[in-house]
């Protein structure tokens, strides 16, 4: 299976882009396509190779055309910046001529407002409106114009249909009233001005949209902006600058204090502290030595380091979270399903809507006629002077221009689009939308053990010595003998040596036991370590103080291995997988929220029920196989729960994509990631609680979206039929429902998670 996304130029509305959706949908293998007109791009999948001329081709046969990248020497987030900056110029430019024309209209009319003088008498004032509303429709308007024939011809019709019939039905009557006004046609009010405004007005709601749009979207911008532009590498001996598009994996990197990691690699070289906020949300520096990853794009805070580039281009991790963050404002939720069959056939119900207004006002004007002299009173804009056809008019004309299945249309992907920004910027990748709306029916969290609530790395936790023997000496002598092996125990206990800053000694006569332990010389004297068995086989007595000192530790879920020098007790150390600083207060916060909190682990029973206990989550559920735990959550799922599952490795991989919800630690294997619908880029619970608010959120924003842009319609749409509205004050209203509903997805931004 391959993904692709594709940007798409042209498109107005939702209509337009279930339009571009039915032609990518119909070439052979294609298994998905969703076209998203908030991000005005196509996040297609296909099984068979597809040359890109066929997407380009099926995009054009739906009447509109794809923005190809023209990278050069300009980068990405500048090409980006550039396409946002034309878009709004252009609809700037557009809404500048429009009121152009349209101002010196409403300055022709103020006089006979205030004092029923008509400059250049009334057929000139006819053919003034109409040639200046002429140039509103046909010239700044053309594209609204053009949009509506191409979706009416491929039987789609779109939001500009709309516009188009409203605005071009208004100005038709300006042509009727001027052949009257030459002896011609018969007697009718002129919406002539009308027209040019709804078409102004139109324009102007566009312009505020795009612009709201754009900095609702402005987190993929951000997130292209951060990557670094020059990359300072040691090359035949030297130091150079490169453009970091040039880098090869392999490649030493020379990062000073201040400057951004170039890429993706390992230090070889030096000690620092980075800033690694963009990637995981957390403000405090981490600490960097030889043979730790760094991030690409983090900054250096302070020492100089030596990195070796280990990803380029696309696999870097920056790149992936833009990847990711993209796909995720490509998917479509649940939810939208319904609005997007609604939006569908919006258009053609108002169409029928609009004939049956102009026919019912035509059949029973004297019904009508009563219902507009009464309301009259209060409504000032209603002239009951007006003959029967032009109210029939009038209020065909404010139906055709307050219906906006846009509000519809945006109310879901805005509200997605700032979500997933505001997940990035806080190192939660939704990989998946509909995730957003599953996770507030959540009401079991199953957690992996190992890696998830612990850190995953054994690291010594006790060492416990006979009287007169030092600790330090106790890991001393067991580090320089276990610095031989490259089990995870031993390397646990050469890591605390190091942490301590121990000096290892050379040992003699290294051997070792499968399964007991090890046995080396050092300094001249013996030395063991291992479990009983191997002190046992060698003869070494311990004392019954150490016997139930080491069962203590083992109920404490810890490893415990025995030092011996020459044959004599010395020390007991402990060894276990530290739970994360952060679990503990995690998992007391979600059940404070009323989930269940489960553990799954592969380990034994007793080692289990000791982190469980320790962490306080609800239930336990050890021993399980990597090729179980799947069906620990399907059990689950039996049970009527909604289970959302956090894991880290490939075993948990199975068990994550079983769960409704999959949460992956962005610390873990690319498989387990793969497998996720949220990934959690710090890698600690507390990231899962912010992703549980995060979804909250962005759902409460999609719901009062779609509330409002039903109720606007339902309220706005009767109103007009009955003629109680101005067309002027329906495209107005229709404009302010568009913007509202991005607005308010945009004050999302500002939510703290």
């Amino acid at each position: 299976m391959k993904t692709t996304t594709i940007q798409i130029e042209g498109m107005h509305c939702t209509n337009c882009a279930n339009a571009v959706d039915k032609q990518l949908q119909a070439i052979e293998g294609v298994t998905s396509a969703v076209v998203n007109y908030a991000t005005e791009s196509a996040v297609v999948q296909y099984d068979r190779d597809i040359a890109f001329d066929e997407f380009e081709n099926a995009i054009k046969n739906a009447g509109y055309s794809v923005l190809k990248d023209q990278f050069d020497s300009i980068s990405k987030a500048e090409l980006s910046e550039k396409r946002e900056e034309n878009k709004l110029s252009k609809a700037k430019k557009d809404m500048i001529w429009s009121w152009g024309a349209t101002i010196p209209m409403l300055i022709w009319m103020l006089p006979i407002w205030i004092t029923g003088y008509m400059f250049l008498g009334m057929l000139g004032m006819e053919i003034g409106m109409i040639l200046l509303s002429s140039f509103v429709i046909f010239v700044p308007g053309r594209e609204t114009l053009v949009s509506a024939l191409r979706s009416s011809k491929n039987l789609n019709p779109n939001m500009d249909v709309l516009i188009a019939i409203g605005s071009l039905a208004a100005l038709s009557t300006g042509f009727i009233t001027l052949l009257h006004a030459l002896g011609y046609g018969p007697q009718f009010h002129s919406f002539a001005m009308i027209a040019g405004m709804i078409m102004a007005f139109h324009l102007t709601g566009r312009y505020i949209e795009t612009k709201a749009k754009g900095s609702a979207s402005q987190a993929i911008r951000q997130l292209l902006t951060l990557e670094a532009k020059e990359a300072s590498v040691l090359r035949g001996g030297a130091e150079i600058k490169i453009p970091v598009q040039e880098l090869r994996i392999g490649d030493i990197m020379l990062v000073r204090p201040g400057e951004k990691i170039p890429t993706d690699g390992e230090v070889i070289e030096g000690e620092s502290s980075v800033d690694e906020s963009i990637a995981t949300g957390e403000s405090m520096p981490v600490d960097k030595q030889t043979g730790d990853i760094v991030i690409g794009a983090t900054i250096n805070s302070t020492g100089v380091l030596k990195v070796k580039a280990s990803k380029v281009g696309s696999d870097t991790f920056l790149s992936q979270i833009i990847r990711m963050v993209e796909e995720a404002q490509g998917t479509k939720i649940p939810i939208q399903e319904f609005a997007d069959r609604v939006t569908a056939v919006f258009v053609p119900i108002v169409l029928v809507l609009a004939g049956l207004t102009l026919a019912s006002w035509l059949i029973f004007p004297e019904f009508f006629k009563e219902i507009v002299f009464w309301a009259s009173d209060f409504i000032p804009w209603i002239d009951t002077t007006w003959s029967n056809t032009s109210l029939a008019f009038y209020a065909t004309i404010a139906v055709l221009v307050i219906a906006c299945p846009c509000a519809l249309g945006l109310a879901t992907p805005t509200a997605l689009m700032v979500g997933s920004g505001l997940g990035a910027t806080n190192g939660i990748l939704i990989r998946k939308g509909e995730a957003i709306q599953l996770m507030k029916d959540v009401d079991t969290i199953v957690l992996d053990k190992t890696g998830t609530i612990t850190k995953g790395k054994p690291e010594v936790t006790d060492v416990f010595v006979i009287e007169n023997t030092s600790s330090e000496e106790v890991l001393r002598y067991a580090a320089s003998v276990e610095n031989n092996s490259e089990h995870p125990l031993a390397r646990a206990i050469v890591d605390a040596a190091f942490d301590k800053k121990l000096e290892l000694i050379k040992t003699m006569s290294f051997s070792s036991t499968t399964g007991k332990g090890v046995n080396a010389s050092v300094e001249g004297v013996e030395v063991s370590i291992g479990t009983l068995a191997l002190h046992q086989s060698n003869g070494v007595e311990i004392p019954d103080q150490f016997l139930s000192k080491k069962e203590e530790l083992e109920a404490q879920a810890k490893t415990v291995v025995i030092v011996s020098i020459d044959n004599t007790i010395a020390g007991l150390i402990a060894i276990a997988d530290e739970v994360k600083d952060d679990s503990q207060e995690a998992i007391s916060k979600l059940k404070n929220q009323g989930l269940k909190v489960v553990m799954l682990t592969g380990d034994n029973t007793r080692t289990g029920q000791a982190i469980g206990k320790k962490v306080g989550v609800d239930e336990v559920i050890a021993e399980v196989l990597p090729d179980q735990k799947s069906a620990v959550i399907q059990k689950l799922q039996m049970e009527g729960r909604v289970v959302a599952m956090v894991g880290d490795g490939i075993n948990d991989a199975p068990a994550l994509t079983q769960a409704n919800i999959g949460i992956a630690m962005g610390t873990g294997t690319d498989v387990a990631i793969e497998s996720g619908d949220i990934v959690l880029a710090k890698g600690n619970l507390s990231g899962l609680l912010r992703a549980i608010n995060l979804s909250k959120e962005t759902f409460k924003k999609i719901k009062q979206n779609l509330f409002w842009a039903f109720f606007y319609n339902l309220i706005m749409i009767p109103l007009a039929i009955l003629g109680f509205l101005h067309p002027l004050l329906a495209e107005i209203a229709m404009a302010f429902s568009s913007i509202n509903v991005v607005l308010n997805s945009k004050s999302l931004q500002n939510k703290e998670i």
